[in-house]
């Protein structure tokens, strides 16, 4: 098998297109059989496409080998099992259960308000994209209770 090599630097236009997904239509696996349904089709799509971005820490600039892939949905299966002790699974979306190409993963120790509505949804700690990611944090906007305090201090 030949290395996986990095992709050139990311334009603006590709990472417009990441979060353009990001921000996308996704679909919870509500029940631990659907995500039993995605993780099957991810293992099936892994060929060396997938970019795995754990938030928080730098954006990934190559993607993933099948075998990362693989490795990372077991460990991370294990995880959400482990951690997330409901009868229910809904901490993972896709923007298609059938033919994912974008996968959200939220940590089920920092949940905020995942499904539903809010001004200020939490980021997830971990996505799966076939598109190059950009670092998340720094590409949200700061609440807007946090710019006034920012512009009355330095404004």
């Amino acid at each position: 098998m030949q290395p996986v090599q990095p992709k050139p630097a990311m334009g603006p236009a590709d990472a417009d297109d990441f979060l353009r997904a990001f921000r996308g239509s996704f679909t919870s696996a509500l029940r631990w059989h659907h995500l039993d349904a995605l993780w099957a089709k991810l293992r099936t799509d892994a060929n060396g496409e997938w970019y795995l971005y754990a938030v928080g820490e730098p954006p990934p600039t190559a993607p993933a080998s099948a075998e990362q892939v693989c490795r990372f949905i077991d460990e991370m299966d294990a995880l959400l099992r482990r951690e997330h002790d409901e009868d229910y699974c809904g901490i993972v979306y896709a923007d298609d259960l059938q033919a994912p190409g974008f996968v959200k993963i939220y940590d089920p120790n920092n949940l905020g308000v995942v499904c539903g509505f809010s001004d200020n949804p939490p980021l997830p700690g971990w996505t799966m994209s076939k598109l190059r990611p950009v670092d998340l944090p720094a590409a949200q906007p700061a609440p807007r209770g946090r710019r006034r305090w920012w512009q009355r201090l330095f404004g």
